[in-house]
């Protein structure tokens, strides 16, 4: 087997804002959750308190979106169960974002179709906390009720979540790695990047979606890219990047 040297070509930067346009519900440890409290808890910083968005929760509402959009997804309706494909195809559009996962070479896989991830997502911290902290029935959060209707004997059955209140804003940083041999593909990338993030704010993040929760709006504030000389202190600059970005992501 031939070895294939990767080289890191550049780092593309996008750093903007996230801004919840209804609650959002990305669920935490109910390891506190005292009696008569909600039934489902947000995700919070142990050191702060404060509610923040994990990168992992973008990441893969992204690739799930994408995925879906390109086909990558197959029913098998007598097994129950749902594949996806780009997961083991490195020519898939999600696979040269997210990468790809070899899990067995007996299964029939080839090893050389591994692929890191090129897609970097960093937890989106609270940044106008103190604007409502005091406001909202818990700190930084909400909680909302939910009357779940017995259809047989019509008994309500009521639940209530935490979620962080709309207006909340949360930093966004995504980092993109485009290595020597993504030369070509560099504006497919970073243009399927951006077609992500359009297809989430169109859809939710976190739980309880079809039920109200978790419309974002992101607002992309800069792009700019670092080559791999800067790293090495060959240059100290970031150079703006050239891309122009959707009016809907202004």
């Amino acid at each position: 087997m031939s070895e294939k040297k990767i080289k890191l070509n550049k780092k593309i930067i996008i750093k903007g804002t996230i801004t919840a346009e209804s609650g959002l519900l990305i669920g935490g440890s109910n390891t506190a959750m005292g009696i008569g409290g909600p039934d489902k808890m947000v995700i919070r910083n142990p050191i702060s308190n404060e509610p923040y968005i994990p990168g992992s929760s973008l990441k893969g509402k992204m690739r799930s979106l994408l995925e879906v959009s390109y086909g990558y997804v197959i029913e098998e309706p007598m097994s129950k169960t749902v594949r996806f494909i780009s997961s083991r195809d490195p020519n898939h559009v999600t696979a040269l974002l997210f990468g790809t996962a070899i899990s067995s070479e007996r299964n029939g896989e080839d090893p050389q179709n591994q692929r890191p991830s090129r897609i970097i997502f960093r937890d989106g911290k609270l940044i106008n906390g103190e604007s409502f902290r005091d406001k909202t029935d818990l700190p930084y959060t909400e909680s909302k009720t939910e009357v779940v209707i017995d259809r047989i004997t019509s008994a309500a059955m009521p639940r209530t979540f935490e979620r962080v209140p709309a207006g909340a804003e949360f930093d966004l940083e995504i980092v993109l790695n485009i290595f020597d041999t993504d030369i070509h593909n560099e504006d497919e990338l970073v243009k399927h990047t951006i077609q992500g993030l359009q297809m989430l704010q169109d859809d939710y993040l976190g739980g309880s979606g079809s039920r109200g929760s978790g419309k974002i709006k992101f607002k992309i504030e800069e792009m700019f890219e670092r080559s791999s000389d800067f790293y090495h202190g060959k240059e100290d600059t970031n150079k703006v990047y050239k891309y122009t970005i959707p009016q809907d992501l202004k």
